[in-house]
C-alpha cells in the first residue's frame, strides 16, 4: 500500500526554507517507495486563496483531506502560523480532516515561539478532525546548519509515537474503518 502524503506550506515566499524543512521531515519519517508526496505551496495560490467559491482551492482541500499523512508548515508570524495557512484551513468544515494524520511544523527566527505549532496549529488541526501524533515540530533558523540532524530526531520521535498508536489500534475492540 502506498501512502498519500501531502505537505501544505503556508509561507508567502515560494520554495521557502519552511518548505524544505517540511519535505525533509517526510523524507526522514517515511521509507522511500512507500509514499507519494504532493507539495502544496500556498504561495503559488495567492490569487485564489481568498476567492469564495474556488474550484481550484476546493480541489486542493479535497486532496489534502484524502491524505494519509499531511504536514502543515508555516513560518512563525506573530507567535502563530500565517494567514495564508489559516485561510486554507478555514475552507474545511467541521471534521474536514477526519482520517488524516497531521504534523504541525513551524520555523522561526529563534526559540521564543517554539511551542507555537503545539499550542496554535495543533489544536486547529485536531478541531478539524485530524490526528496529531505528538507535539508540533519547531525549527529555529539558527539550526539550519544542523537541519538533517534536527529533522532526523523529530522524525524518530514521530515514528515512535506512530508505532505506539499502531499497537493500540491493532488491539482496539472496534476494527479500523468500522
Amino acid at each position: 500500500m502506498t501512502l498519500h502524503v501531502t505537505t501544505v506550506v503556508g509561507n508567502p515566499k515560494p520554495a521557502s526554507r519552511t518548505r524544505k524543512v517540511a519535505e525533509l521531515l517526510v523524507e526522514k519519517l517515511l521509507v522511500p517507495g512507500t509514499y507519494d508526496l504532493e507539495v502544496i505551496d500556498l504561495a503559488d495560490h495567492t490569487d485564489e486563496i481568498f476567492a469564495w467559491p474556488s474550484e481550484k482551492m476546493s480541489a486542493l482541500n479535497a486532496r489534502v483531506a484524502e491524505s494519509d499523512l499531511a504536514v502543515f508548515a508555516s513560518p512563525t508570524y506573530k507567535a502563530t502560523y500565517t494567514g495564508l495557512l489559516k485561510a486554507f484551513l478555514d475552507r474545511y468544515p467541521a471534521n474536514g480532516l477526519a482520517g488524516v494524520t497531521a504534523i504541525p511544523v513551524h520555523t522561526g527566527a529563534d526559540f521564543t515561539h517554539s511551542m507555537g505549532p503545539t499550542f496554535t496549529l495543533s489544536p486547529l488541526l485536531v478541531e478539524l478532525g485530524a490526528t496529531v501524533p505528538g507535539r508540533g515540530f519547531y525549527l529555529a533558523l539558527s539550526q539550519m546548519d544542523q537541519l538533517a540532524e534536527v529533522v532526523d530526531a523529530a522524525a524518530s520521535e514521530y515514528a515512535g509515537n506512530l508505532a505506539r498508536l499502531a499497537r493500540v489500534a491493532a488491539a482496539s475492540a472496534s476494527p479500523v474503518g468500522a
